[in-house]
């Protein structure tokens, strides 16, 4: 019975243990995150917290140009977003 309810809490809890993966791309290709977080401010965010994740992802928390709460995870080469969260 304890191995029955191990296996369900695994199995119930993986996707908090998955990542998002942004890149593979060795670090000298990546853009400068200061240029990086200029470009975005340019275009109208707010960035209040800006982190580099486990994923090889740049991370920023912060305002869009409309005022919405933002969790945007970008590709640190291409610039792309991979993932994002936007809140009212």
């Amino acid at each position: 019975m304890r191995t029955l309810i191990a296996c369900a809490l695994l199995l119930g809890s993986g996707s908090a243990f998955a990542a998002t993966q942004c890149t593979t791309a060795d670090k000298s290709t990546w853009q400068n995150p200061d240029a990086f977080q200029a470009q975005l401010k340019e275009q109208g965010y707010k960035i209040n917290k800006f982190k580099v994740t486990k994923g090889n992802c740049y991370e920023i928390y912060g305002f869009n140009k409309d005022g919405k709460k933002v969790e945007i995870y970008h590709d640190p080469v291409t610039g792309k977003a991979i993932k994002s969260e936007i809140k009212d």
